[in-house]
């Protein structure tokens, strides 16, 4: 069984700066790097790691080099990525001495994802198969109506979120993966149960995925309400866990094991990514994890 990862790829600019820039000012920085990012590459770099069989598609300009060298370097599949003469996705984000920051996203060769692409690439995919998707790129409700179709299994992470999401097909998704910000968005309620409840009425074809941080996650199906604590670490920067959640979630899914199974092999890998610097640099393998 074959694992798609359908999503973004980012370039991440990092501005170490001594305070954020003021309208009018310019300030030099203290530390400038790049780093690979995009919900798509750090979710299919997770499921790589936890040893799943993953492809990844999406769109790259000629500059993101250093994006396919990340994705071959951890074993993705990349036969269906496709790289355009416009610039690759990238964010510029100032992180100030106390380590908040400021980010400005341009979405470049994510927003290129058209229907013939789509369907070029979903031709290599069949019934059973898995997609995880996101929602850094466009078309997404194409992409699900067509994987729908094709019968294959559409785990769909509904970050970031935006209003569009309201009106997309979610009720032939088979996980929505969800955090706390985005079931809120999504059922109109603050309470965790009504959160849930609300999700199943809307959607009560499809199971919940739901991530709480470190109060957890839960995952709630028809026929199943299971309730998983986050473990106790050092948490140093958060930043990808979601990500690697997602990737080894996926892994206990298509190994057959139960929903508790699952999701604590999702929370140990998590936990051991928030212990780490970065995002892709973070994510655990395997072995790591068992």
């Amino acid at each position: 069984m074959k694992v798609l990862c359908f999503g973004s790829a980012n370039l991440d600019h990092v501005y170490k700066v001594n305070h954020f820039t003021v309208p009018g000012e310019t300030q030099g920085c203290l530390e400038y790097t790049v780093k690979c990012g995009g919900k798509g590459v750090n979710q299919a770099i997770a499921m790589s790691l936890a040893g799943n069989e993953t492809y990844f598609a999406g769109i790259i300009g000629n500059d993101g080099t250093l994006l396919k060298d990340a994705l071959v370097g951890k074993n993705v599949n990349i036969d269906y990525l496709k790289i355009s003469n416009k610039p690759t996705g990238h964010a510029i984000i100032e992180v100030d001495q106390s380590g908040q920051n400021h980010i400005l996203l341009y979405g470049g060769t994510n927003k290129e994802i058209d229907f013939e692409y789509i369907v070029e690439v979903l031709s290599h995919f069949s019934t059973g198969d898995v997609v995880v998707l996101q929602n850094e790129i466009n078309n997404v409700p194409y992409i699900i109506d067509r994987c729908y179709e094709k019968e294959m299994k559409i785990f769909f992470n509904a970050a970031p979120y935006d209003e569009s999401i309201q009106n997309y097909p979610i009720e032939k998704v088979t996980w929505l993966v969800v955090n706390e910000t985005e079931s809120a968005a999504l059922s109109g309620e603050e309470n965790y149960e009504k959160m849930l409840q609300v999700l199943k009425q809307k959607y009560p074809h499809t199971n919940i995925l739901f991530t709480m941080g470190k109060d957890g996650s839960r995952v709630l199906t028809n026929n199943e309400d299971v309730k998983v604590e986050a473990m106790k670490v050092n948490a140093i920067d958060t930043t990808g866990a979601g990500d690697t959640y997602i990737g080894y979630f996926v892994k206990g899914i298509l190994e057959g094991f139960s929903l508790v199974e699952s999701a604590n092999l999702a929370t140990k890998a998590s936990a051991i990514a928030v212990t780490r610097f970065g995002a892709v640099d973070s994510i655990p393998s395997y072995d790591e994890v068992k």
